[in-house]
């Protein structure tokens, strides 16, 4: 099981990530002592804005991938309707599948 991730953060920018486990990520991430991504710690995250479950990582790595080339607009489409991920408007690779999960507090 992995998680792809959309954060909001401080100055209204967005963080997209992936992880196996999505608690100890958030944690990381919100703890600011280094071991969250570079970003995160210039820019504090404020809240979970998408969460997506998939079977593996590098399913996780490839949906990640897609997601973090679309357009800042386009990401906040997404926020407000994440089941769309996959359907036709943000289309998937071949194979790849993924659902949306229920979000856990950060």
């Amino acid at each position: 099981m992995a998680y792809v991730y959309i954060l909001h953060c401080t100055g209204g920018s967005l963080y997209t990530g992936i992880t196996t486990d999505i608690t100890r990520r958030l944690r990381e991430h919100a703890d600011g002592k280094g071991v969250g991504a570079k970003y995160t710690r210039a820019h504090k995250p404020l809240g979970i804005a998408a969460l997506w479950e998939t079977d593996d990582l590098p399913m996780a790595a490839r949906i990640e991938y897609r997601l973090k080339r679309l357009s800042p607009v386009k990401k906040r489409l997404l926020i407000t309707t994440p089941e769309q991920l996959g359907r036709e408007e943000f289309p998937l690779p071949e194979g790849v599948t993924c659902r949306v999960a229920e979000m856990p507090d950060m």
